[in-house]
């Protein structure tokens, strides 16, 4: 018996639990109290997708005559679907990796449709590895079934996603309202079966759904209203992500039938309050933060609390527990090699900083608290809850989930994983700013990082302006580049259809993505039409962005906002073309088509210069000298040997300095004593010291005892040594 249930609905992901109830749950901890958290979306896809769950879709009927040529040949091999579902979910587990062999032999999986894509994609897949390949064609078979599910059983069905539409700009409430008052669908079914259970065993008094995507509103209500017919002393309440955008200007009082209090922003604050609440038995809640509820039958928004949101320092460590952690599958559904970590093996979940450092986009939504209030959290207490989640999870991997990770604080986590020696796997969202410098890039790889998304957004120095990004298109050649250099995956978030842009740009933006993966300094991306929010200055002022908007009553969800732009331009006609051409630049081919070739309708040549990226990234040697900026001694294999070299008539002595990397010994030769004042610094800087000193400290114990450092730190051999990351400037 808990106090709290925390509840995902189905469906969020197949490979990692939704962080956002982990989150709570830490929390509450520090309260000291009971929750118990559920991921319904991974139970209710274990039981629909096992032997027992396919035997109930089969079990449907159908009229064979009246459905697709896909859907009939599935149906045909039902037996073979039943006899190997459970060993392909196992697989996907991670239980059974040596069946692989077998799922890659072509003979052991029933193939519908989707398999017929293996031909034009053999070319992407075909450097897979056996693991990888054959969760890939795992993917394709579940996918079949997918299929067959939306077409015979149940339209609203995807594996992320459920009645998605439903909950999507939903200005009215009516449809929705609809759908739940009706008869429960063949998932809810499995949904409202797996609920019952948690319900008998955990025996709740308040049950808080955390609803982070359009695609969980339906079936948290489904949920609700399960809730208030068998339990109606069970208190429920909403919040996550999809409240925290789109119910902001809630009116509709139906809501309520279902749920008791909808929660806007951090969560943390508002269900302590409501639990004090419900615990000490207050008819109307007395001391609410930032809830709606109903009041006197009126939708009512309540911020009455007078105390202050905890300090991201103070809200606890995700805990993890309740969660059946080795039960997510993974699976490879496309080519993108930054797609395999968002659905590739599981990720404990953390946050750098709440908020964002930036907060200028114009597209995004810098209105509202979670993006607007800005709060890093110190690289101590982060690796602290990094160690703590390692212990209690087994899992080394991370997924920082910022809005933008700061640079400082990225370069101080580094430092702070590489001073306890820790072995993690990390990546997370950036701006491609300046700051990332080779060095920064080349710590972070040390400790860990592998892989960082940021938005490009329109590829157009113009645009990127007036989207108040802050960067330039040459700027961000040479941060992919200094990532790329040091070994880190890249993946760009691109945008189209931005108010006032136009063709031309469109076309120019594509070929500076070209000549960024021709390059080599990009290694993935995704192109995103443009769509207005609500919250976002575009959104809030669009006719300084020459937009209208289409007006709406809203009684229900608001974010996604219609509107029409000055310019009339269709962007939605170039969607195919920017997706297909990207597909091809990622796998590293036809580059040298003409940016036509992508399109069935006719496009202005590009402005664009084909040297454009290439000579972004043409620059001299930087012999700046930053007195402020602080200095590694990375190598911890460091030997020096005095050694004697004659030269005619000469004879001197000299100091042979010798690093042993990981892949690689680098050598250098320098004077006797500065390599001896140079050998010292190691010994006083190594790593795990948490004082690192400026390189204009190092100047001046330098210059005690000899002249010109910037003679000496900028010489060819110590250049060699900073090169090769045996010496850090950051």
């Amino acid at each position: 018996m808990k106090d709290l249930l925390l509840i995902t609905p189905p469906f969020t992901q197949l490979n990692t639990p939704y962080p956002a109830t982990a989150y709570i749950k830490g929390f509450l901890n520090t309260k000291n109290i009971s929750s118990f958290q559920t991921d319904l979306g991974i139970e209710v896809i274990l039981k629909l997708f096992s032997k027992d769950g396919l035997q109930k879709i089969f079990a449907k009927e159908i009229d064979l005559q009246n459905i697709s040529e896909n859907a009939q040949r599935i149906y045909v091999l039902k037996e073979e679907y039943l006899k190997t579902i459970d060993q392909v979910i196992a697989f996907l587990q991670g239980k059974t990796p040596t069946l692989a062999r077998q799922i890659c032999s072509m003979n052991f999986l029933p193939e519908g449709s989707r398999f017929n894509q293996l031909d034009d994609m053999e070319f992407a897949f075909g450097n897979m590895g056996l693991q990888d390949k054959a969760k890939h064609l795992a993917t394709l078979y579940l996918e079949d079934l997918s299929d067959y599910i939306v077409e015979n059983i149940d339209p609203d069905f995807g594996f992320s996603r459920y009645a998605e539409r439903l909950g999507k700009s939903a200005n009215s409430f009516d449809e929705l309202y609809s759908k739940i008052c009706g008869e429960p669908t063949f998932i809810d079914e499995f949904t409202l079966k797996i609920l019952q259970e948690k319900l008998e065993f955990v025996q709740p008094k308040l049950i808080c759904f955390s609803i982070p995507f359009p695609g969980n509103l339906y079936s948290a209500f489904r949920c609700a209203k399960y809730i208030k017919e068998h339990y109606p002393h069970i208190k429920t309440a909403m919040g996550g992500g999809f409240p925290n955008t789109e119910l902001r200007e809630l009116k509709d009082q139906r809501v309520f039938e279902f749920f008791d209090f909808i929660t806007l922003d951090d969560g943390e604050l508002p269900i302590e309050l409501l639990y004090q609440n419900i615990i000490s038995k207050v008819t109307e809640p007395v001391e609410v933060k930032r809830t709606f509820l109903l009041e006197n039958g009126e939708v009512t928004y309540k911020n009455n609390s007078t105390r202050h949101d905890y300090k991201q320092a103070d809200i606890g460590t995700p805990d993890y527990s309740d969660l059946q952690l080795d039960q997510y599958i993974s699976v490879i559904e496309i080519a993108n090699p930054m797609h395999s970590l968002w659905s590739d093996g599981r990720w404990n979940k953390l946050t750098m900083a709440h908020g964002c450092y930036w907060g200028k986009c114009t597209f995004c939504d810098i209105s509202l608290d979670y993006i607007k209030i800005y709060e890093p959290i110190s690289a101590k207490i982060l690796v602290d809850r990094m160690e703590e989640l390692i212990r209690t999870t087994g899992e080394t991997g991370f997924h920082f989930v910022d809005e933008a990770a700061p640079p400082a604080l990225m370069r101080e986590v580094a430092l702070e994983i590489l001073r306890r020696n820790l072995v993690v796997t990390w990546w997370t969202n950036i701006r491609f700013e300046k700051s990332f410098t080779k060095d920064l890039c080349f710590l972070l790889k040390l400790s860990g990082c592998v892989a960082v998304s940021g938005g490009l957004e329109v590829a157009s120095d113009r645009l990127l302006k007036l989207i108040d990004k802050g960067i330039s298109v040459e700027q961000v050649a040479k941060v992919t580049r200094n990532f790329t250099e040091a070994g880190i995956m890249i993946h760009a978030y691109l945008m189209y259809g931005y108010p006032t842009q136009t063709v031309q740009e469109t076309v120019d933006s594509l070929e500076m993505v070209r000549q960024l993966f021709e390059m080599g300094i990009l290694q993935s991306g995704f192109w995103h039409q443009f769509a207005m929010t609500a919250h976002s200055p575009v959104g809030i002022n669009p006719e300084e962005f020459g937009v209208t908007p289409i007006k709406q009553e809203i009684l229900f969800a608001n974010n996604d906002v219609d509107f029409t732009d000055k310019t009339g331009i269709d962007h939605g006609k170039f969607s195919f073309g920017l997706k297909k051409s990207l597909f091809n630049y990622m796998h590293g081919i036809n580059f040298e088509l003409p940016l036509q070739e992508w399109f069935d309708f006719k496009i202005p040549r590009t402005t664009i210069h084909p040297d454009y990226i290439h000579d972004c990234l043409l620059e001299e040697d930087d012999f700046t000298f930053k007195g402020n900026s602080k200095v590694l001694f990375l190598a911890k294999n460091v030997i020096a040997e005095n050694r004697v070299k004659n030269k005619k008539k000469y004879i001197y002595t000299y100091t042979k300095i010798t690093a042993h990397l990981k892949t690689n010994v680098v050598s250098v030769d320098l004077e006797q004593e500065q390599a001896e004042w140079l050998m010292k610094m190691f010994d006083e800087y190594p790593i795990e010291n948490l004082k690192k000193p400026t390189l204009q400290q190092l100047k001046s114990q330098f210059e005690e005892s000899f002249e010109d450092f910037e003679l000496f730190w900028f010489s060819k051999p110590m250049q060699q040594l900073k090169e090769n990351g045996v010496i850090l400037n950051l």
